[in-house]
Parts: structure tokens; sequence; C-alpha cells
């Protein structure tokens, strides 16, 4: 059996603490991050990762400047999703799978076949990337129109059919929430690593810097297939 992450288990910890030893009643505000953390046994950014997990489930809720609060419903609700976890990871290691087998090989040909708009359209996406992580947005949008701008430059019908399949790779992973500063930081610097190789046409280059980028982001998600 697959070993699960520590905000996988955090998550889980926070969930029985709630849901079956019933310390937190539904609307009650959870302890702060210092407290809970150290009580846990966690980091704090481990314990912000199992957060955004129960909160994506709906076992919590996250109001911006009051805190995290015990979702009111939390009586009428099942298993907070838990049984969906397995399956969303089994898909995330399957898309994850096919990026690592694709998008290198697309942005090698996107350096090679790509107008100089298209290049700039690359470019520009990227930017707009780095601005969200920075400004601590939301960069799902702007991550999946960045390799969309890859793959279309391809100019390559059958891989530009594959788009549904990498956008919704880039959603989940983002949504997923676990690692996210990790995740975060290894965009930032695969991206820039990236965008670089694209300005110098660089095909060979972009090819090994979209597989570091993928490798980055499986190690980032815990989806190592065995």
């Amino acid at each position: 059996m697959e070993k699960k992450s520590l905000s996988e288990q955090t998550a889980e910890r926070l969930y029985t603490m709630i849901a079956v030893e019933k310390r937190l009643a539904p609307g009650e505000k959870l302890p702060n991050e210092i407290d809970l953390s150290q009580q846990l046994g966690v980091s704090r950014t481990t314990l912000r990762e199992a957060i955004r997990t129960l909160a994506a489930q709906g076992l919590l809720e996250i109001q911006r400047g009051k805190g995290t609060y015990v979702s009111a419903q939390v009586g009428a609700m099942n298993d907070f999703g838990f049984s969906k976890l397995d399956r969303l990871r089994g898909q995330l290691q399957d898309l994850f799978e096919l990026r690592q087998i694709f998008e290198p090989s697309a942005a090698r040909l996107a350096c090679r076949r790509a107008t100089e708009e298209e290049i700039a359209a690359i470019l520009m996406q990227g930017a707009a990337v780095e601005r969200c992580i920075r400004a601590g947005q939301d960069r799902t949008e702007a991550d999946r129109q960045f390799h969309a701008a890859i793959v279309r430059a391809t100019h390559n019908e059958f891989m530009m059919r594959l788009l549904p399949m990498i956008s919704q790779a880039v959603s989940s992973a983002i949504e997923a929430g676990e690692n996210g500063d990790q995740l975060a930081e290894d965009t930032l610097r695969d991206h820039a690593l990236l965008m670089d190789f694209f300005q110098k046409r660089d095909a060979a280059g972009a090819e090994h810097a979209m597989a570091i980028h993928m490798h980055h982001s499986i190690n980032a998600l815990h989806l190592e297939k065995k």
C-alpha cells in the first residue's frame, strides 16, 4: 500500500478529532495555527495543506480574516470525501504519467515550430503564472494557459486534442492543495528555466526543462508509481 503523505495523515487526524471524537462542534472555530500545529506535531505548512484538503471536502470552512471553522453541515455529511481521495490520487498519477511522456516532447516541438507571436504568448503566460504566485493569487487559469500555449505552438493536431486532459491535470494538482508551497516554488524556478530556453529557441533545453518540471511536480504531489 502506498504510504500517505504527512498532510494526508494530518487531514485524517483532524477528521477524527472533529467527526469521531467530537472535540470540535459544527460552527466552532479551530484553534490558532500555531497552537494546532504544535498539538498535532506538524509544521504550519503541513497543517495548512491538511486544512485545504478538508475544506475542499466540505468539512471545514476557511473565512478570510476570521479563521477556519467546522462546517455547520458537518452532522449531515458522511465520510467527507475520504473515499474519493484514493481515486483522485490514481487519476492524478495517470494524468501526470501522461504529462511526463507528452509535455517534454511538446516543449521541444514548440521551440522549433512556434511563430514569433506564439513564443511571445508563451512568455506572456509564463509571466502571468509568476505574478499570481508572487501575489499569493490563484494561478490555476494562468498555469493552464501557459501549458496550452506551448501545446498550441507544436502545430500538431493530435497533441492539441490532448489539451483538455493536460488542463485537467494542471487544475487538479493545484486544487489538491498538497505541498502547495513546494509546488509553487518549483513552478517559479522551472517556468523561469523553460521561458529562458523558449526565448533562445533552444529545443533540447526546453525539452529537458519540461521533463525536470514534470519530475518536480510528481515528487511534490507524491504521485510516483511503483
